[in-house]
């Protein structure tokens, strides 16, 4: 972790947001009047993926038009279902 002032960062920027990024530092705090202001952090995608510990276990759910033509008028004019 590397701590620098306003002015340093303002000075250096493009080192700081190098060193992030190439992980030579988790982060750099930025300080005004010596009391942590900012962090530079490395930009990570919020768009995270799923764990899907159930992918693949279960069975597929019909579509919706196949799971309207499972029950016809036949279905059930010939006792079938009721």
């Amino acid at each position: 972790m590397t701590t620098v002032s306003m002015f340093e960062a303002k000075t250096n920027l493009s080192k700081y947001v190098s060193a992030v990024v190439d992980n030579d530092e988790p982060y750099v705090v930025i300080t005004r009047s010596g009391k942590p202001v900012a962090k530079i952090v490395p930009f990570t995608d919020p768009e995270v993926k799923r764990i899907g510990l159930a992918e693949g276990k279960l069975p597929a759910l019909p579509s919706l038009e196949d799971f309207n033509s499972i029950l016809t008028e036949d279905d059930f004019a010939n006792g079938g279902i009721l």
